[in-house]
């Protein structure tokens, strides 16, 4: 098992194990290499099949080559993203299969391939966020390690790589130094990413001003910088012009409601439906993907119909707390509430609603969920009461400055 916090590298670094395993540099002995990822196996939940038929629905070329048994090989089987997992993962009440051409729902064989009942001779591997960890039995773990993320001088490295103009990097990389929680930040690489094109379009506007200096800041900013370049590259508008344009502005409680939705439903990979549901138009899909193709990617995979994610779990997160901050003060209504009615009249509050609710609630939520999927929800939800991220989001929200409070208390 590898730990990692959100966005430190643990998909990349099973990516890399399988580049190098393919191209023959390392890992020698093992004849098969199977990557998986749970949100891929979640839209699966409902399925059933045999664990050869589960391989070949993913690897149709072991069904070309005929290959039906697996115990006289050496086989790697990688699972990607425990945190993102939806299955029960029922331990203690799953049947026991140990026939790998027995058909039984994906659970089913996931617990079983996990307690070594299921081809015992292969080897596992599983990836997660901390908090979820503990879902998989302690006795089945036989090694954890831990993506620790970048040291200072691969922080270095990162940004000269990303931005080939020496002055270009040098400069960026004397930014970050100057805000040391932003240089400490920079650990986790999806943060440099996001970083590097936030400080890129700041140094090439000159904007002045503070840097963003904390997780949530930075995030609203990326935001404030795709719209900037959808507004300029695709609606022919000027720098000057006000980056929360009407369409921008529906783009984006689009986007939010859809993260927020299939966040709650535990859905990471969505289907057109499921845009058609939060008011985005089939036929503007593509569009969405094409403007914004740093949030939210359209793939064509395993899958007959499109579907489509955000490019990353953190990205889906701050959107979903973007959208129950943006909907509390707008309008009063609670997403958050426990009623289960499909009337938003009944989670409205009264005039000048009070946060303080909304926070506690989710902070209670975040502390139920057994493994952390709202921990990095919250942190963003709660960054996005501080009145300094609140400033920087105006336009998105149509209030006066005096109903803008500080909730940081």
């Amino acid at each position: 098992m590898t730990k990692g916090v959100a966005g430190i590298g643990k998909t990349v670094l099973t990516q890399k194990f399988t580049l190098d395993w393919a191209e023959d540099k390392d890992h020698k002995d093992i004849q098969f290499t199977f990557p998986f990822t749970f949100r891929e196996l979640n839209v699966l939940r409902e399925k059933k099949f045999s664990l050869v038929g589960l391989v070949r629905h993913f690897f149709s070329e072991t069904r070309a080559a005929g290959i039906s048994r697996f115990e006289e090989f050496q086989v790697v089987f990688i699972f990607d993203g425990l945190d993102e997992c939806r299955l029960p993962l029922d331990f203690h009440n799953n049947e026991i299969l140990t026939d790998v051409t027995e058909i039984s729902s994906v659970d089913v064989l996931l617990t079983n391939l996990i307690r070594g009942n299921l081809l015992p001779s292969a080897r596992l591997w599983i990836t997660t966020r901390p908090a979820a960890a503990n879902q998989i039995p302690p006795e089945c773990v036989g090694m954890v390690t831990e993506v620790r993320g970048f040291t200072d001088p691969q922080k270095e490295e990162y940004f000269r790589k990303r931005f080939r103009d020496e002055e270009h990097a040098s400069s960026l990389i004397s930014h970050i130094k100057t805000s040391r929680s932003l240089h400490i930040m920079c650990h986790i690489p999806v943060f440099c990413w996001i970083t590097a094109t936030v400080l890129e379009e700041m140094l090439k506007t000159g904007e002045g001003g503070e840097l963003p200096k904390t997780l949530t800041e930075m995030y609203i900013h990326f935001l404030v910088v795709q719209s900037k370049v959808k507004k300029v590259k695709y609606d022919g508008g000027a720098e000057t012009d006000p980056h929360w344009s009407p369409e921008s502005r529906k783009m984006i409680e689009s986007l939010g409601k859809l993260a927020f939705d299939q966040l709650q439903k535990g859905n990471l990979i969505f289907y057109e439906s499921d845009l058609t549901e939060c008011g985005i138009d089939i036929r503007a899909a593509s569009v969405y993907s094409g403007v914004f193709t740093q949030i939210f990617r359209e793939e064509r995979g395993l899958y007959q119909d499109k579907v489509f994610c955000f490019v990353h779990l953190s990205v889906q997160e701050f959107l979903a707390a973007l959208h129950v901050h943006l909907t509390f003060f707008s309008s009063g209504v609670h997403l958050l509430s426990e009623e289960q009615t499909t009337s938003l009249e009944s989670k409205r509050f009264k005039p000048n609603p009070d946060p303080t609710c909304l926070y506690q609630i989710a902070v209670e939520k975040a502390l139920l969920s057994p493994n952390g999927n709202l921990d990095l929800f919250l942190r963003f939800l709660l960054g996005l009461s501080l009145e300094t991220n609140q400033t920087l989001l105006r336009g998105l929200l149509t209030q006066t400055g005096s109903e803008l409070t500080d909730q940081s208390e």
